[in-house]
C-alpha cells in the first residue's frame, strides 16, 4: 500500500539539528492540544537516525516544537549518540524526549550497539545520546540480559 500521507516537519536546528521528515499511511492532528497522530508504516528520519512503527503520536508545546514522541507497533530504530557510538533494535513501544535528548524503550527490548558488538535486552531501557548512558531493568521473572562480544587472543 502506497503512502497515503507524506509529512516534513522543519523543526528548530536547536532542538534537532536537522531535517524531520515523517511518512505514514495516515495523519491527524488537533493544533490546539499540541497532538499529531501518525498511523501505518510509520517512518521517521531525522539524519543518521530513524524510528518505525504502526503508530507514532507527537506532542508538541505551544510554539509548535515537539516534546515527546510515542511509537507504539512493530517498533524499531537506529539512533547514533553524540559520541558516534550507533544503535538499532526493536522494543513494544518507544518514548523519545527531545529536549532530554533520551529514548526509553519499554517491554521486550533489543538494544544493539553496533561499533562496540554489545546487546541489552531487558523490558525497560533507557538511553541517552548526549553522554551515551544507558540504564536497564528486567522483569521479576527474567532478568536483563547484557551481551559482550570478546574477541579471543590468538594462540601462538
Amino acid at each position: 500500500m502506497k503512502y497515503i500521507v507524506m509529512v516534513t516537519l522543519f523543526l528548530t536546528t536547536t532542538l534537532f539539528g536537522a531535517e524531520l521528515k515523517i511518512k505514514a499511511d495516515s495523519f491527524s492532528a488537533d493544533q490546539n492540544r499540541g497532538v499529531s497522530i501518525f498511523n501505518g508504516h510509520v517512518r521517521i528520519r531525522k539524519s543518521s537516525d530513524e524510528l518505525n512503527a504502526s503508530k507514532v503520536t507527537i506532542y508538541t508545546d505551544k510554539k509548535n516544537q515537539p516534546t515527546k514522541f510515542i511509537a507504539v507497533g512493530n517498533v524499531s530504530f537506529k539512533i547514533k549518540t553524540k559520541a558516534d557510538a550507533q544503535y538499532e533494535g526493536t522494543a513494544n513501544k518507544v518514548i523519545y524526549k527531545p529536549l532530554k535528548k533520551e529514548y526509553y524503550f519499554y517491554e521486550n527490548v533489543v538494544l544493539k550497539q553496533l561499533n562496540e558488538k554489545k546487546e541489552i535486552e531487558g523490558d525497560e531501557v533507557i538511553l541517552n545520546t548526549e553522554d551515551g548512558r544507558a540504564y536497564a531493568k528486567g522483569l521479576k521473572k527474567k532478568p536483563v540480559i547484557m551481551i559482550f562480544n570478546i574477541p579471543e587472543a590468538k594462540k601462538e
